[in-house]
Protein backbone atom coordinates (compact mmCIF):
# COMPACT_ATOMS: atom_id res chain seq x y z
CA UNK A 1 0.00 0.00 0.00
CA UNK A 2 2.70 2.57 0.75
CA UNK A 3 4.46 1.50 -2.99
CA UNK A 4 0.77 2.21 -4.55
CA UNK A 5 0.05 5.45 -2.85
CA UNK A 6 4.07 7.02 -3.73
CA UNK A 7 3.47 5.84 -7.69
CA UNK A 8 0.90 8.27 -6.84
CA UNK A 9 3.50 11.20 -6.35
CA UNK A 10 3.94 10.28 -10.76
CA UNK A 11 1.08 12.31 -11.65
CA UNK A 12 2.94 15.41 -10.03
CA UNK A 13 6.16 15.26 -11.91
CA UNK A 14 5.99 17.47 -15.10
CA UNK A 15 7.49 16.71 -18.42
CA UNK A 16 9.34 19.72 -20.68
CA UNK A 17 6.90 17.91 -23.72
CA UNK A 18 2.85 19.47 -23.80
CA UNK A 19 0.05 17.50 -24.65
CA UNK A 20 -1.80 17.95 -27.89
CA UNK A 21 -2.58 21.52 -28.22
CA UNK A 22 0.37 22.87 -26.39
CA UNK A 23 -2.18 23.87 -23.10
CA UNK A 24 -0.09 22.47 -20.65
CA UNK A 25 2.68 20.40 -19.76
CA UNK A 26 2.70 16.70 -19.67
CA UNK A 27 2.65 14.53 -16.56
CA UNK A 28 5.05 11.92 -16.15
CA UNK A 29 2.36 9.69 -15.57
CA UNK A 30 0.35 10.53 -18.51
CA UNK A 31 3.50 9.88 -20.56
CA UNK A 32 3.93 6.30 -19.32
CA UNK A 33 0.37 5.52 -19.92
CA UNK A 34 0.26 6.97 -23.57
CA UNK A 35 3.85 5.38 -24.25
CA UNK A 36 1.65 1.74 -22.59
CA UNK A 37 -1.28 2.45 -25.23
CA UNK A 38 0.95 2.78 -28.26
CA UNK A 39 2.76 0.21 -27.59
CA UNK A 40 -0.35 -2.46 -27.44
CA UNK A 41 -0.91 -0.93 -30.77
CA UNK A 42 2.31 -1.02 -32.63
CA UNK A 43 3.79 -4.20 -31.28
CA UNK A 44 3.45 -5.22 -35.27
CA UNK A 45 6.14 -2.92 -36.12
CA UNK A 46 8.49 -4.02 -33.68
CA UNK A 47 11.63 -5.86 -35.05
CA UNK A 48 10.97 -8.86 -33.10
CA UNK A 49 8.63 -10.49 -31.69
CA UNK A 50 8.03 -9.07 -28.11
CA UNK A 51 6.22 -10.21 -25.01
CA UNK A 52 3.61 -6.88 -24.82
CA UNK A 53 2.58 -7.58 -20.91
CA UNK A 54 6.19 -7.22 -19.87
CA UNK A 55 6.94 -4.23 -22.52
CA UNK A 56 3.78 -2.44 -21.17
CA UNK A 57 4.55 -3.20 -17.36
CA UNK A 58 8.37 -1.93 -18.31
CA UNK A 59 7.13 1.15 -19.64
CA UNK A 60 4.35 1.92 -16.91
CA UNK A 61 7.50 1.33 -14.47
CA UNK A 62 10.19 3.24 -16.22
CA UNK A 63 10.11 6.98 -14.83
CA UNK A 64 8.92 6.04 -11.22
CA UNK A 65 12.32 6.98 -10.13
CA UNK A 66 11.67 10.52 -11.64
CA UNK A 67 9.21 10.98 -8.07
CA UNK A 68 13.05 11.56 -6.67
CA UNK A 69 15.11 12.45 -9.33
CA UNK A 70 12.88 14.84 -10.96
CA UNK A 71 12.23 14.59 -15.00
CA UNK A 72 15.38 15.13 -16.57
CA UNK A 73 15.13 17.05 -20.31
CA UNK A 74 16.80 15.13 -22.57
CA UNK A 75 18.83 18.18 -23.77
CA UNK A 76 20.07 19.16 -20.98
CA UNK A 77 23.90 18.14 -20.46
CA UNK A 78 24.34 19.81 -17.29
CA UNK A 79 21.52 18.02 -15.66
CA UNK A 80 22.02 14.87 -17.76
CA UNK A 81 25.72 14.65 -16.17
CA UNK A 82 24.15 13.96 -12.60
CA UNK A 83 20.90 11.90 -13.96
CA UNK A 84 22.23 8.29 -13.61
CA UNK A 85 22.95 8.86 -10.30
CA UNK A 86 20.03 10.38 -9.19
CA UNK A 87 18.01 7.58 -11.03
CA UNK A 88 19.78 5.09 -8.95
CA UNK A 89 19.47 6.17 -5.52
CA UNK A 90 15.66 7.17 -6.29
CA UNK A 91 15.17 3.39 -7.39
CA UNK A 92 16.48 2.00 -4.07
CA UNK A 93 14.14 4.26 -1.83
CA UNK A 94 11.06 4.29 -4.28
CA UNK A 95 11.24 0.43 -4.94
CA UNK A 96 12.40 -0.45 -1.54
CA UNK A 97 8.68 0.38 -0.24
CA UNK A 98 7.81 -3.15 -1.58
CA UNK A 99 8.27 -6.72 -0.34
CA UNK A 100 11.11 -8.12 -1.33
CA UNK A 101 10.58 -10.25 -4.24
CA UNK A 102 8.45 -7.29 -5.81
CA UNK A 103 11.04 -5.16 -4.75
CA UNK A 104 13.43 -7.25 -7.02
CA UNK A 105 10.96 -7.74 -9.93
CA UNK A 106 10.46 -3.78 -9.87
CA UNK A 107 13.71 -2.88 -10.02
CA UNK A 108 14.68 -5.58 -12.69
CA UNK A 109 12.03 -4.12 -15.24
CA UNK A 110 13.84 -0.68 -14.64
CA UNK A 111 16.96 -1.60 -15.07
CA UNK A 112 15.70 -4.03 -18.14
CA UNK A 113 14.17 -0.89 -19.88
CA UNK A 114 17.79 1.28 -19.19
CA UNK A 115 19.98 -1.39 -20.45
CA UNK A 116 18.36 -1.56 -23.88
CA UNK A 117 19.42 -5.13 -24.47
CA UNK A 118 16.27 -6.91 -24.52
CA UNK A 119 13.57 -6.73 -27.63
CA UNK A 120 11.02 -6.18 -25.10
CA UNK A 121 13.53 -3.28 -24.09
CA UNK A 122 14.16 -1.80 -27.16
CA UNK A 123 11.04 -1.54 -28.21
CA UNK A 124 9.48 0.54 -24.96
CA UNK A 125 12.84 2.70 -26.02
CA UNK A 126 11.70 3.25 -28.90
CA UNK A 127 7.93 4.46 -27.36
CA UNK A 128 9.96 6.48 -25.14
CA UNK A 129 11.10 8.71 -27.79
CA UNK A 130 8.55 8.44 -30.55
CA UNK A 131 6.00 9.31 -28.03
CA UNK A 132 7.40 13.13 -27.24
CA UNK A 133 8.14 13.30 -30.96
CA UNK A 134 4.73 12.60 -32.36
CA UNK A 135 3.58 15.29 -29.45
CA UNK A 136 5.95 17.96 -30.79
CA UNK A 137 5.15 17.33 -34.09
CA UNK A 138 1.53 18.12 -33.35
CA UNK A 139 2.34 21.53 -31.60
CA UNK A 140 4.15 22.80 -34.92
CA UNK A 141 7.42 21.91 -33.22
CA UNK A 142 7.21 24.70 -30.37
CA UNK A 143 9.12 22.92 -27.60
CA UNK A 144 11.93 22.62 -29.57
CA UNK A 145 11.58 26.04 -30.94
CA UNK A 146 11.55 27.49 -26.83
CA UNK A 147 14.89 25.11 -26.52
CA UNK A 148 16.43 25.89 -29.31
CA UNK A 149 16.95 22.11 -30.22
CA UNK A 150 19.17 20.83 -33.02
CA UNK A 151 18.47 17.99 -35.06
CA UNK A 152 22.01 16.45 -34.34
CA UNK A 153 20.63 16.49 -30.48
CA UNK A 154 17.85 14.77 -31.61
CA UNK A 155 19.37 12.10 -33.74
CA UNK A 156 22.24 11.74 -31.13
CA UNK A 157 19.17 10.71 -28.75
CA UNK A 158 17.55 8.17 -31.74
CA UNK A 159 20.48 6.56 -32.26
CA UNK A 160 19.39 3.35 -30.48
CA UNK A 161 15.49 3.73 -32.09
CA UNK A 162 15.56 2.15 -35.26
CA UNK A 163 16.41 -1.27 -33.14
CA UNK A 164 12.98 -1.18 -31.36
CA UNK A 165 11.44 -0.97 -34.77
CA UNK A 166 13.09 0.70 -38.47
CA UNK A 167 9.54 0.92 -39.54
CA UNK A 168 8.44 3.59 -36.70
CA UNK A 169 11.59 5.06 -36.73
CA UNK A 170 11.71 5.76 -40.69
CA UNK A 171 7.97 7.71 -40.37
CA UNK A 172 10.11 9.35 -37.46
CA UNK A 173 12.92 10.57 -39.33
CA UNK A 174 10.13 11.93 -41.92
CA UNK A 175 8.38 13.91 -39.01
CA UNK A 176 11.98 15.65 -38.27
CA UNK A 177 12.64 16.33 -41.58
CA UNK A 178 9.25 18.30 -42.29
CA UNK A 179 10.47 20.19 -38.88
CA UNK A 180 13.53 21.08 -40.15
CA UNK A 181 12.59 22.01 -43.43
CA UNK A 182 9.77 24.29 -41.33
CA UNK A 183 12.59 25.75 -39.51
CA UNK A 184 11.37 24.39 -35.93
CA UNK A 185 14.59 22.70 -35.74
CA UNK A 186 18.09 24.01 -36.34
CA UNK A 187 20.05 22.12 -39.04
CA UNK A 188 23.65 21.88 -37.58
CA UNK A 189 24.30 19.30 -39.44
CA UNK A 190 27.50 19.69 -41.98
CA UNK A 191 26.17 20.90 -45.55
CA UNK A 192 27.43 20.26 -49.09
CA UNK A 193 29.82 22.24 -50.74
CA UNK A 194 29.60 22.36 -53.75
CA UNK A 195 31.02 19.55 -56.14
CA UNK A 196 33.63 16.96 -55.08
CA UNK A 197 36.91 17.19 -56.39
CA UNK A 198 37.04 13.51 -56.75
CA UNK A 199 33.51 13.27 -59.24
CA UNK A 200 34.84 13.40 -62.77
CA UNK A 201 31.54 14.43 -63.85
CA UNK A 202 30.91 17.28 -62.26
CA UNK A 203 28.50 16.19 -59.83
CA UNK A 204 27.51 16.61 -56.17
CA UNK A 205 28.55 14.04 -53.85
CA UNK A 206 25.67 12.87 -51.60
CA UNK A 207 27.08 12.51 -47.94
CA UNK A 208 25.50 10.45 -45.53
Amino acid sequence: MAFILEADREKQIERQTHICGYSRREGDAEHAWHMALMAWLLQEYSNEPVDIARTMAMILVHDLVEIDAGDTYAYDEEANRTKEEREKKAAERIFGLLPGDQKEKMKELWEEFEACETPEARFARTMDNFQPLLLNDYNEGRDWTSHQVRISQVLKRNECTGSGSREIWTYMQELLEKNVAAGTLIDDRPKQTGTDSGNKDGKETKHD
